[in-house]
């Protein structure tokens, strides 16, 4: 699709994105592009540095937890209430 300034959207209809899938990777390079079926967003084709940036795990849980300001906050729970034991069946 192209703007009224004739420069490149980042939204493809789907048949043009399977014509121009060369355009459409090397765009990706630069941006995400976007694919739509009926002109509802459906898909993204993304350079492989931009999915490593975001599927890589910025922090373990653990060193979050570790890292955190609450760290030493001690928290303050209400008394469990007595449970009722409940006879099995062997």
């Amino acid at each position: 699709m192209r703007t009224a300034f004739g420069r490149k959207n980042t939204a493809w209809q789907l048949q043009e994105a399977k014509a121009k899938l060369s355009e459409v990777i090397n765009a990706a390079m630069n941006k995400p592009q976007i694919i739509t079926i009926h002109g509802k967003e459906t898909a993204m084709i993304l350079s492989i540095e931009e999915y490593k940036k975001l599927a890589e795990p910025k922090q373990l849980l653990y060193e979050l937890i570790q890292n955190s300001p609450l760290r030493d906050t001690e928290l303050e729970l209400p008394q469990r209430l007595p449970e009722k034991i409940r006879k099995t069946i062997l």
